[in-house]
C-alpha cells in the first residue's frame, strides 16, 4: 500500500522559508496526483497546492500564490513544497497526500485524498 512521510516542518519567523519534504514508498500507481494540505488550529482543512504525475499540471491556492512552489523528483519518489516569505497565517499542520487517480492538479484539490501523511508543523512567528 502506498505510504506518505512528511518532514521540514518547524518554527521560522514571517518572511522566512522552509521548504516541506513528502517521501512516497509501496507506490504501485503510474498516475496520481500529490496535494499539499494544511489545517490550524480551530479552522478548515484547506488545499494549499497538488501536483499531477499524469500531465504535470500544478495548482496552488490563491493565498500562497507566488509564495509556494510545488515540485516532484521521481528517482527520490519524493514531493517538495517550498515555502517563501511566510506569514504568520501559514502557521498550520501540514499534510501531503495521495489522489490515486489520473486527474489534473486543480481537480486533484478540489477531491478529498485517498491517502494521508501523518503531517508536520509548521509555526510562522511575528
Amino acid at each position: 500500500e502506498v505510504q506518505l512521510v512528511e518532514s521540514g516542518g518547524g518554527l521560522v519567523q514571517a518572511g522566512g522559508s522552509l521548504r516541506l519534504s513528502c517521501a512516497a514508498s509501496r507506490f504501485t500507481f503510474t498516475d496520481y496526483a500529490i496535494g499539499w494540505f494544511r489545517q490550524a488550529p480551530g479552522k478548515e482543512r484547506e488545499a494549499v497546492s497538488c501536483i499531477s504525475t499524469n500531465d504535470g499540471t500544478t495548482y496552488y491556492a490563491d493565498s500562497v500564490k507566488g509564495r509556494f512552489t510545488i515540485s516532484r523528483d521521481n528517482a527520490k519518489n519524493t514531493v517538495y513544497l517550498q515555502m517563501n516569505i511566510l506569514k504568520p497565517g501559514d502557521t498550520a499542520v501540514y499534510y501531503c497526500a495521495a489522489i490515486l487517480r489520473p486527474v489534473a492538479a486543480g481537480l486533484a484539490c478540489s477531491l478529498r485524498p485517498e491517502v494521508w501523511g501523518q503531517g508536520t508543523l509548521v509555526t510562522v512567528s511575528l
